[in-house]
């Protein structure tokens, strides 16, 4: 009995579960640098660094191991074909892999192993707290599926921020209220740096390559300063621990000019490559909350991502799919506006969110859902193709991660199935969040006319035509109550000015 094991570029882990029993002289352990993968989606060439370094990286550590390995780099050929290829020309009687993070390429490897004859043992990822089994065993007896719930049970489950009895610490469970103010009228001030590495030789060589290979591909590869092992990873955890996590939670949605990180710990990529686990990375910041007496609010609030939506989305995505990659619940079918990829708008919030997506491949979880996800909403753009842009430009975009939360959260393309309402918001919050209006042509309390606020315009107009909708539901009904305030008059402007935006979307 021979195993080919097979690792992708999201499962850099010495505790995979595909590696728990292997024999380093027997077994062999594959790893595919595809083409496909960069092109399946018009990727940032920082996105496509990160994946080649920190693969190449892993596998410098798997072959100092002693582990048998064939790594396969610049193949045109998709993974599942070079799979194919290395199966067909050795003795393997299995293959071992961890669940992939796509649907898609999920698929095609369990079609692959039938087609072959070849004895599939496709294991769950150990890495996250909640299987499976554990989540459809939660959903199965519920009417609504929303995170807060899924979230105490989480916290109940690990014993994570409760008492003995159970009980939440602080007598709450959520305290989101407490993390949602703008920087002050000057400013962030001085905000320590996030841990960032200068590239090694092994990058150096990425970078290079990735310039001339995929010259024609969006974003600047000049900041490229992204952990790629394992041992940065940790450093980047422990730097974001000590210096920035203790004002992360009340500035978490602030947004500013030209402050692409704010206090934000820029360990998603790490986390999603699985060069971190998240029990480390939410020991760490138990640890830090009584080592350094932080408020209870910021680490409650930083643990919610990881314990609460970063498992609550996954169990989504395996639960829905692959129906969740063509939802619509709104039929939107505008293309995406050109600017997505380039940053050039008059918008000076898109400007920004976009413009330092394109320069760094990062933006924070308010930019991507109040600013870009926002604007793609109201703008009733095709969400498979908005879909296929957050998973293009980000660093840490996993189809598993970025799917739900952008078909699901932002575009409320699953109308619901999750979320309680769809997310959103006229300038005035862009404005209330960021600086971003004090210099922008546009001004957020127009709702039409020449300088008005194409996202404010964007916004009375979807509530004018949706009004029903929201009208129907509690959390969203006081937004539709504000309408009885604007004239038919005005509404009819506001109506007759969105048709023109929406139908020269590239003109913004």
């Amino acid at each position: 009995m021979k195993k080919l094991l097979l690792i992708l570029g999201d499962q850099l882990d010495l505790d995979s579960a595909a590696l728990k029993d292997i024999r380093p002289k027997v077994d062999e352990v594959l790893m595919v640098e595809s083409a496909h993968e960069a092109q399946h989606v018009w990727s940032h060439k920082a996105r496509i660094t990160l994946f080649l370094s920190a693969m190449r990286h892993f596998a410098g550590h798997l072959k100092d191991l002693g582990f048998t390995l064939t790594y396969i780099q610049h193949s045109p050929k998709t993974i599942v074909e070079e799979l194919s290829n290395h199966i067909s020309s050795g003795k393997f009687t299995h293959l071992v892999c961890v669940e992939p993070g796509e649907w898609r390429l999920k698929q095609s490897i369990e079609a692959l192993a039938s087609e072959l004859n070849i004895v599939l043992e496709m294991r769950q990822d150990n890495h996250f707290y909640c299987t499976h089994q554990e989540f459809k065993g939660w959903v199965a007896n519920k009417k609504e599926l929303r995170l807060e719930y899924f979230y105490r049970l989480m916290r109940k489950t690990h014993g994570i921020l409760v008492d003995s009895d159970g009980n939440p610490e602080g007598g709450q469970w959520n305290f989101d209220r407490d993390n949602r103010k703008p920087f002050p009228k000057k400013g962030p001030g001085l905000i320590p740096s996030p841990e960032l590495f200068e590239p090694d030789d092994i990058t150096k060589t990425v970078l290079a390559e990735v310039e001339e290979r995929y010259a024609d591909h969006p974003g600047s590869l000049a900041h490229f300063q992204w952990p790629v092992t394992r041992a940065q990873a940790l450093q980047a955890l422990q730097g974001f621990v000590e210096h920035r996590l203790s004002t992360f939670g009340i500035y978490e949605d602030a947004m500013w000019t030209d402050t692409p990180f704010g206090w934000h710990s820029l360990l998603s990529s790490s986390l999603n490559l699985k060069l971190l686990n998240p029990r480390e990375v939410i020991d760490a910041v138990l640890l830090a909350w009584k080592k350094q007496d932080l408020e209870l609010a910021t680490v409650e609030g930083f643990i919610r991502q990881i314990l609460g939506w970063r498992e609550f989305v996954r169990g989504m995505y395996y639960l829905d799919m692959p129906q969740m990659a063509l939802d619509n619940f709104y039929g939107h079918q505008n293309p995406l506006p050109d600017w997505y990829w380039t940053g050039k708008t008059n918008m000076k919030c898109m400007q920004q969110a976009i413009g330092q997506t394109l320069e760094y491949g990062y933006a924070h979880h308010i930019q991507r859902l109040m600013v870009t996800g926002n604007f793609a909403l109201l703008a009733e753009i095709l969400p498979k193709d908005v879909c296929d842009w957050y998973l293009a430009v980000y660093v840490d975009a996993i189809e598993w991660v970025e799917l739900p939360n952008t078909a699901g959260m932002a575009l409320f393309a699953s109308g619901g199935r999750f979320t309680s309402k769809p997310y959103i918001a006229s300038g005035a919050y862009i404005k209330r969040m960021s600086n971003y209006c004090g210099s922008c042509q546009y001004k957020p309390d127009i709702r039409f006319g020449e300088n008005a606020c194409p996202i404010t315009n964007l916004y009375w107009n979807f509530l004018i035509q949706h009004r029903t909708q929201f009208e129907a539901s509690p959390r969203t009904r006081l937004m539709t109550a504000n309408l009885s305030r604007i004239s038919d008059t005005d509404q009819q402007a506001i109506q007759v000015h969105a048709k023109g935006l929406l139908g020269n979307l590239n003109a913004l």
